[in-house]
């Protein structure tokens, strides 16, 4: 230890003993000062913190009296504009909301039960296929008094086959509506699997037809309740909020659209029913979810908005009129397109008969690496810019045949 460190050591023991003599001098002198008045001033201190804990809650009252008055009588507002911030509201009127909304689009709401037979492959002891019925079910939205529903393809598209059954197209579609337990024989009017959308209709007139809002106008965080007949309950309802916007999903045989998502639950018969919000207004149509271990609150809905043109002409042509161009391609990236010695885009592999594309000189081999100007190397891009267009326009594409570029111009067809 240094010659300071000694020093310092020693002056804080001695400042220690210099305080405690001086307490030790105070306790014999001062008894009073040091006990008898902190005795009384606790008695003191006490009586006033009592008396304020009983003089608080009267303040308290008149204070928050004040506060619940004011907070009672505002009015809750919304923004107005699509910025996504709105002025914090009071949720004390959740419950009506939903009942408003319930009461506003059940009558709207259908269940759709799909019947279809089905044959299995194996053979009984006796050599015959073996055949059955089956039933599946689904929900539908009234969009016209006269009869006209509209749900998702999926719902009336019951053909399927495996290695081990056959499914028939559907034999019989009955509909029930809100409160009537009478089963409406339907027929379908439209199907169109490109956007899983379908027509189908009721001989029944004076129906209760859904209001539509603006899907584009919709907010995230904003009131969703999710409406049809899941597991075939009909008319059901789950709540929840809108969780995204503009949702790339890919379904499981490859399509992929641009859904709303939400948290209120939609399960398996929800399907062609209704998302709505708090007007009762429809923005969606229930159409997928995430069913996944350890996945919750996870489902998608087509905006209303994006379904528009494609109802009026399932109803007028009972087909989506597209432009087409009549090429089957495949989507090459870079390590695709170096594996194989040819340039990223989407490389032509089949042409159809009289199509737009052999009309204009397309061939087997040649790579799409622009459409109008823009770059492309997936088939989802191309139909994406092709379907901006209307049948009989003109569409540009530049080509890569045997390393070097070519440009055709391609008048569009209508889709068989």
């Amino acid at each position: 230890m240094s010659e300071n460190d000694s020093k310092n050591t020693f002056e804080t023991v001695k400042d220690s003993k210099k305080y405690s003599n001086f307490y030790q001098e105070k306790s014999k002198s001062g008894f009073g000062r040091s006990v008898l008045i902190p005795f009384f001033s606790g008695i003191v201190g006490c009586s006033l913190v009592i008396g304020t804990c009983f003089g608080v809650p009267s303040i308290k009252e008149k204070i928050l009296g004040n506060t619940t008055s004011s907070y009672q009588t505002s009015t809750p507002t919304s923004s107005s504009n699509n910025s996504g911030i709105v002025d914090a509201v009071s949720l004390s009127n959740y419950t009506d909301t939903s009942v408003y909304a319930a009461n506003k689009i059940l009558p709207s709401i259908v269940g759709i039960k799909i019947e279809y037979n089905v044959t299995s492959s194996l053979y009984s002891m006796f050599g015959s296929k073996q055949q059955s019925t089956a039933t599946a079910s689904g929900s539908g939205i009234i969009i016209r008094s006269d009869g006209y529903i509209l749900t998702n393809n999926h719902v009336v598209d019951s053909a399927s086959n495996n290695s081990f059954y056959e499914i028939s197209e559907a034999t019989k579609i009955s509909v029930k509506l809100y409160n009537d337990e009478t089963e409406y024989e339907a027929k379908i009017v439209g199907q169109d699997e490109q956007t899983d959308l379908a027509i189908i209709k009721i001989d029944k007139s004076d129906l209760t037809a859904a209001e539509l809002a603006d899907s584009n106008q919709v907010k995230v965080g904003e009131f969703a309740m999710a409406v049809g007949s899941p597991l075939g309950m009909e008319s059901s309802i789950t709540c929840g909020v809108i969780s995204a916007l503009n949702r790339q999903i890919t379904d499981s045989d490859g399509k992929t659209f641009t859904l709303i998502q939400t948290d209120a639950a939609i399960n398996s018969g929800n399907s062609g029913g209704a998302l709505v919000n708090s007007e009762g207004k429809v923005i969606g149509i229930n159409t997928m979810k995430v069913s996944s271990t350890g996945v919750e609150g996870m489902g998608f809905a087509i905006p209303i908005s994006s379904t528009l043109d494609i109802t009026d002409q399932l109803i007028q042509y009972n087909k989506v009129k597209r432009p087409y161009i009549g090429i089957g391609g495949i989507d090459v990236d870079e390590e695709t397109a170096k594996a194989n010695n040819i340039v990223k885009g989407i490389y032509v592999k089949t042409i159809e008969t009289f199509s737009a594309a052999e009309k204009a000189g397309i061939k087997v081999g040649d790579v799409i690496i622009q459409a109008d100007g823009k770059d492309v190397s997936k088939m989802d891009e191309l139909n994406e810019i092709k379907n901006s267009h209307k049948i009989g326009d003109e569409m540009t594409l530049k080509l890569n045949r045997d390393g070097k570029e070519v440009e055709v111009t391609v008048t569009l067809s209508e889709q068989p």
